[in-house]
C-alpha cells in the first residue's frame, strides 16, 4: 500500500467514524482492533495487529507489513426510570428507554518496517463516546403554576447526549535490541457533542443559553501515547503504555454545561500487559488498565458541587461524579488449524458511576462491568485474513437517590432514579500483508 493510499483510507475512516457512538469501559470500547476484541480488550503485549497507536506503540516494530480496515456493529440497550413515594400521585415518574440500537464503528490500522531496527504506522481509531436519546413528553412535572409534560429530566423535547472522540496516531517504533523495544504515538484528536432537552437545568447553569439544545461542537487536542514490549523470555512478552491527559480545546456552545466553561478533557490512561505461550498453538494473553476519569472535572466532579456559588459551567461546577476505573483483561488464543485462529475473552471493570450522582448519569449510563468477547481469524492466503470478534455485555443497573429530592414543594427524600444498560456488539475485519 502506497502513501497516498493509506492517507485516502484514513480519511475515509476518520469520515466514518464521525458517525459513531459506544460506551464500554467508562466511555472508552473494551478493545481496540478486532483480534483484541476477541480476546476481551487484551493486547498491550500481543504484536499479530496494526493497532499499535491505541494499544501499544512499542509493538509496531514486531507487527511487520501489514493493515486492516474493519467495522464493528454496536448495540447498547439504554434505559432510565424514576419512582415517587404514592403520595405524589405519579409525578416525576417514568420509564424510558434510549432510542438509537444499533451504530457503526469502522476502524483502521497500517504498519511498516523501515528496516531492521525501525517502523511507522498509523491508526484510526475512535477513543469512545456515549449517547442517550429518550423521546419527551412522558413524565410529569412540577412547575410553579401547576404541572407540564416534559421529558425525563423535565426539559422539552428529546433529551439526550451524543458524545464522540476520534484519534489519528501515526506510530514510530524503535528496536533496542532483539527482544526489547520503545515506540510513540502522537495522538491528533477531534471530539464533538451535542445536548438536548436540559433547558430545566437553566436556573442552575452561569450560562443558560450555552446549556443545551445549541447544536453539534467540536473541539481538537494534541496528545501522545508512549510504550514499551518486551520479550522476557521465550513464552513471556511484557507490554505497557502510557497516555497523559489530553487538554482539549473547550466546547464553547455548553460552557454553561461542562465544568470549566466547557471543558471536556480525555483522562489520563496506562496499561500493563501479559502474553504467554502456553503451546505451540495456545497463547493467553492478560492486561490490566486505568482510566482516570477522576482527573477531568467535566466528568469526575460530583453532582453534589452544584450550589449556587458553583453552578454548572463554573470551575468547580457539578460533572457525572465518575469514579476512576480499573480494568482486567483475559484473553486466549487458539491455532485450531493451520488456517484457522479461535480466540475467547473476558473483560471486567469497575463501575464509574456512583448512587449519589445518578440524576445526571440518566445522560451517560456507563455502567457496564462485564464483557463475554468471541473471535477468530480464518487465513484466506498467504498475504490475506478474515477476522470477527463478538462482544456481549450483561445488563448493569444502579440506583440512588434523586435531586429532585427536597426541591420546592417535593419531599425531602423518597423520590430515586435507576439506569439500566446492556450491550452486544459483532465486527469483521479484513486484513493483509505486503
Amino acid at each position: 500500500m502506497n502513501t497516498k493510499n493509506t492517507l485516502r483510507v484514513t480519511v475515509l475512516a476518520s469520515a466514518l467514524l464521525a458517525g459513531s457512538t459506544w460506551a464500554t469501559d467508562g466511555y472508552f470500547p473494551h478493545g481496540f482492533g478486532m483480534k483484541s476484541k476477541g480476546m476481551g480488550g487484551a493486547s498491550v503485549a500481543v504484536t499479530d495487529n496494526a493497532f499499535a497507536g491505541i494499544n501499544n506503540p512499542a509493538a509496531s516494530v514486531w507487527a511487520g507489513n501489514r493493515a486492516e480496515i474493519g467495522v464493528d456493529i454496536f448495540m447498547p440497550k439504554r434505559s432510565a426510570a424514576r419512582s415517587a413515594p404514592a403520595g405524589m400521585g405519579g409525578m416525576l415518574e417514568g420509564d424510558i428507554k434510549s432510542d438509537g440500537s444499533a451504530f457503526a464503528v469502522p476502524e483502521f490500522a497500517y504498519n511498516a518496517i523501515i528496516n531492521d531496527r525501525m517502523s511507522w504506522g498509523v491508526t484510526v481509531y475512535g477513543n469512545g463516546g456515549m449517547n442517550t436519546e429518550y423521546p419527551g413528553g412522558n413524565v410529569t412535572c412540577p412547575s410553579p403554576s401547576g404541572t407540564y409534560e416534559g421529558n425525563l429530566l423535565c426539559g422539552q423535547g428529546k433529551l439526550g447526549v451524543d458524545l464522540m472522540q476520534l484519534i489519528v496516531a501515526p506510530t514510530l517504533a524503535y528496536k533496542i535490541d532483539e527482544r526489547h523495544s520503545v515506540g510513540v504515538s502522537p495522538l491528533l484528536v477531534l471530539q464533538q457533542f451535542k445536548a438536548t432537552g436540559l433547558d430545566a437545568f437553566a436556573g442552575f447553569s452561569m450560562a443558560p443559553s450555552k446549556l443545551s439544545n445549541t447544536g453539534t461542537d467540536r473541539s481538537t487536542g494534541l496528545g501522545v501515547r508512549l510504550g514499551y514490549l518486551g520479550q522476557l523470555s521465550d513464552s513471556l512478552t511484557f507490554g505497557a503504555s502510557y497516555s497523559p491527559k489530553i487538554r482539549m480545546d473547550k466546547f464553547d456552545k455548553y460552557a454553561g454545561l461542562f465544568a470549566g466553561a466547557g471543558s471536556f478533557d480525555i483522562p489520563e490512561n496506562y496499561a500493563l500487559g501479559v502474553n504467554v505461550k502456553v503451546s505451540s498453538t495456545v497463547s493467553v494473553a492478560a492486561d490490566y488498565s486505568r482510566i482516570n476519569y477522576s482527573g477531568v472535572p467535566s466528568i469526575g466532579n460530583p453532582m453534589s458541587n452544584l450550589s449556587p456559588t458553583s453552578p454548572m459551567g463554573s470551575q468547580n461546577g457539578p460533572g457525572f461524579g465518575w469514579s476512576d476505573v480499573n480494568v482486567f483483561k483475559l484473553g486466549v488464543q487458539w491455532q485450531a488449524t493451520p488456517t484457522m485462529v479461535l480466540r475467547a475473552g473476558y473483560n471486567q471493570s469497575t463501575n464509574p458511576v456512583k448512587a449519589e450522582n445518578i440524576t445526571f448519569n440518566i445522560l451517560a449510563p456507563g455502567v457496564i462491568t462485564k464483557h463475554f468477547t468471541l473471535g477468530g481469524t480464518y487465513a484466506l492466503s498467504k498475504t490475506s485474513e478474515l477476522t470477527w470478534a463478538y462482544m456481549y455485555a450483561p445488563k448493569n443497573t444502579v440506583t440512588g437517590p434523586s435531586m429532585y429530592n427536597g426541591m420546592p414543594n417535593l419531599p425531602p427524600s423518597g423520590i430515586t432514579e435507576t439506569v439500566r444498560m446492556s450491550q452486544q456488539s459483532l465486527g469483521v475485519q479484513y486484513g493483509w500483508k505486503f
